[in-house]
């Protein structure tokens, strides 16, 4: 008998980690939904089983990796098996960089880079055990396109898309893929964790936010289908793709550009 693949996915309660959970239930997959917020990732499961999908609820916190193994561990000992993992998790940063504090740049670095090296090391050991898998993290355009006024964030998702191009050759001789996510910014409940150190930059970072047409159901479409297809790297969104291009092939223009919006950003 073949069973239905597994996902593990952080953050899920909410924004794009609770579209992902929703297209993966649709493509058949059983979906363990791992938050912080155990409220929300309860409705969650309850909206994937209307949708078919057999799921359950974790209260994980990735800032702590034993958090992180126990989830992993659930998941094995429940369906025998965990062939995607989905490093979701993670808040925002907005400012200034000499008015960022250095706190600010810990608490970000602790969810989004760390809780996904967690949640990767935690994932790898089960994997290894199967002799396949397939870890997704989720980084963002930043990466590719870094704007001013968001250093930190804009970092940790670099960051992001190294540790995942590096796993990706070290661990294919375990079975084991890599897909890292750079999707543009869209709305989603960021905007809830974001740390800034004055209301202008959070009234700036909102604005963002809201000045694409993507959403988190396009981005949660575009990242399954690049694990459908082994991508090692998806960037939904035109205009980060178009940044990220520029920013490669013609830096200097890239420069100018974001020179030019940090001028008025410190107006």
């Amino acid at each position: 008998m073949k069973y239905a693949p597994t996902v593990l996915i952080t953050g899920a309660a909410s924004g794009l980690g609770r579209a992902l959970a929703e297209q993966a239930a649709a493509a058949g997959y059983r979906v363990a939904v791992a938050d912080i917020h155990q409220t929300r990732g309860e409705e969650t499961c309850r909206g994937l089983i209307q949708l078919g999908a057999e799921t359950f609820f974790v209260e994980c916190d990735v800032r702590r990796e034993a958090d992180l193994r126990r989830t992993v561990e659930r998941v094995v000992r429940r369906w025998h098996q965990l062939d995607v993992m989905i490093n979701n998790a993670g808040v925002a940063s907005a400012g200034l960089f000499e008015a960022i504090p250095q706190e600010d740049w810990d608490w970000l670095f602790d969810i989004n880079v760390m809780g996904t090296v967690r949640g990767c090391r935690a994932a790898v050991s089960a994997m290894k055990r199967q002799h396949q898998g397939h870890i997704v993290n989720i980084a963002g355009s930043g990466a590719l396109a870094p704007r001013p006024a968001l250093s930190a964030w804009n970092a940790a998702q670099a960051a992001i898309v190294n540790l995942t191009e590096s796993l990706r050759s070290e661990l294919q001789p375990e079975g084991i893929q890599m897909t890292v996510a750079c999707p543009d910014y869209f709305r989603t409940h960021l905007n809830e964790s974001l740390r800034a150190p004055d209301p202008v930059s959070s009234v700036r970072f909102e604005r963002l936010l809201d000045s694409r047409e993507l959403n988190a159901n396009r981005v949660a479409k575009a990242i399954m289908r690049a694990v459908e297809r082994n991508q090692p790297r998806v960037t939904p969104g035109s205009e980060a793709r178009r940044a990220g291009r520029q920013n490669r092939w013609m830096p200097q223009r890239f420069q100018r550009h974001m020179a030019e919006l940090a001028t008025r950003l410190r107006r």
